[in-house]
């Protein structure tokens, strides 16, 4: 099948989404708290919130202690900041040694990331040929002060260090990734249309 799930991977990685491993600061939670409170629809809400990312970006050093804002050779590495507890969202950091990246994916729900320090590139793609291919739709480059929000469906990315330092990114998501493991709800192994 050219469309895999995550479940078990989800399984392996749920342990080590339960543990915060470092600091959201409570302003930036309080201005989530409030954009995703109205309960507006999924876009709409990545818009707010992505606003309120990008007034208050906080420093890698303010979120991540030194050993965890290194990398790992072995692959980009997401630590949890926060989660709230009634479950609408949770903020993580994404810490990526140059040449990482992730896999194609979707979501399970609205997306805001804000890039911190280095850049990231990202790669849009739509489903082609009746959802037999991706096509690529978009391009991005993401310097360190970029923020953007989307929402499914039209979330099918994949993303990578173009770079040649660490880049680390805050990702905020519209559901509870303590509980899921992750915010992927589908990775695409289909083929990419020119």
């Amino acid at each position: 099948m050219s469309l895999t799930s995550t479940a078990s991977a989800t399984e392996s990685r749920r342990a080590d989404a339960t543990a915060v491993a470092g600091t959201c600061p409570d302003s930036l939670v309080q201005a989530v708290r409030a954009e995703v409170r109205p309960g507006l629809g999924w876009q709409q809400t990545a818009d707010c919130v992505a606003r309120a990312l990008r007034a208050d970006l906080p420093d890698p050093a303010a979120i991540l202690p030194a050993p965890l804002r290194r990398g790992d050779p072995a692959g980009y590495q997401s630590h949890l900041l926060y989660a709230e507890p009634d479950g609408t969202f949770s903020i993580s950091a994404m810490v990526w040694l140059p040449g990482q990246q992730t896999i194609i994916h979707d979501h399970v729900a609205w997306c805001v990331t804000g890039v911190l320090q280095g850049r990231e590139y990202e790669e849009i793609f739509t489903l082609a040929d009746g959802g037999r291919a991706l096509r690529l739709a978009a391009r991005n480059v993401n310097p360190a002060g970029a923020v953007s929000g989307f929402a499914p469906p039209g979330d099918i990315h994949r993303v990578r260090n173009t770079g040649d330092t660490v880049a680390i990114s805050m990702h905020v998501y519209g559901a509870d990734i303590s509980r899921l493991g992750n915010s992927i709800r589908r990775e695409y192994t289909l083929p990419v249309q020119p």
